[in-house]
């Protein structure tokens, strides 16, 4: 495990003599990697990214947030042209201006959410329940919100989320500790999905086998980019297999521990623009 600081990260020539100019498949998570837990990008981070770009490495947005909340991202640091990973790798996008609205979805992954919901629900029902369903609408109940979802939730009876079709199912508890929801997770098993469990009693679901690893290695089967010139960059646990598929997998600062662990690199955290340091030891 190395931990990266500004002069080893800012002037590390051995790691630019080491892609030897070659294209590098760069993979970026979105909140607590570019933008800090306001959903503010600093400056640094957002010239950063956009030099990447420019430079003519396949940069790949890869975020837990479904796609209008990832769009604006993707506007942001100018990629044009690629590909990128929403959903925790259950939607896939291309992306090219003479595309409708500069995107296309390449892959969608859904699932039954009942069987989930249901032990959930069962364990947790005081909690908060979405989903976003297979033509990309959100559902939710309790008036649950989010920024990730990208579009306005449309409250339902928990019934009628049970006979959905969902791409991302997304829990909220605010009446139990992390600990207690964890503990109610563990005890549910949640056969049958994927899921990740963020910084509080928030839990991510998506199908089973989807992560944000599966969708990026088809990008790289897809690409032909070799292994060892893939790079990413994260700081939750939706993010480990992520990092570990990396050829360089680079943990943000304020990571939790077991994140930490599935790095091969820890830079500053997303408070020290840790991303650009980074990003600029690629140019």
């Amino acid at each position: 495990m190395t931990t990266l600081i500004e002069t080893s990260v800012a002037g590390n020539d051995d790691r630019r003599d080491n892609n030897n100019g070659r294209q590098l498949m760069i993979a970026l998570d979105v909140d607590g990697t570019l933008v800090d837990h306001d959903g503010h990008m600093s400056p640094n981070v957002r010239e950063a990214a956009q030099a990447v770009v420019a430079a003519g490495h396949e940069v790949i947005i890869a975020t837990g947030r479904s796609l209008n909340a990832t769009l604006p991202i993707i506007e942001k640091i100018g990629i044009e042209r690629g590909y990128a990973v929403c959903c925790n790798g259950g939607v896939t996008l291309r992306l090219h201006p003479d595309l409708d609205n500069g995107y296309e979805v390449m892959h969608k992954a859904t699932f039954d959410p009942a069987p989930a919901l249901r032990a959930l629900r069962e364990r947790l029902p005081s909690a908060k329940y979405a989903l976003e369903d297979a033509d990309g609408n959100f559902l939710s109940t309790e008036r649950f919100q989010d920024a990730s979802f990208g579009v306005e939730a449309v409250g339902v009876d928990f019934n009628t989320m049970l006979e959905a079709t969902a791409v991302r199912v997304v829990v909220f508890s605010a009446e139990n500790t992390p600990e207690e929801f964890n503990e109610a997770i563990e005890h549910v098993g949640l056969a049958g999905v994927t899921y990740s469990v963020g910084w509080t009693a928030w839990l991510d679901i998506a199908a089973a086998g989807v992560t944000k690893a599966s969708a990026l290695e088809n990008l790289r089967l897809q690409l032909g980019i070799d292994p060892d010139l893939t790079v990413a960059i994260g700081d939750g646990r939706n993010d480990i297999e992520m990092l570990g598929w990396a050829g360089r997998g680079v943990a943000m600062g304020q990571a939790p521990e077991e994140v930490v662990a599935a790095a091969d690199e820890v830079t500053r955290s997303v408070c020290d623009d840790g991303a650009a340091h980074v990003l600029r030891s690629l140019l």
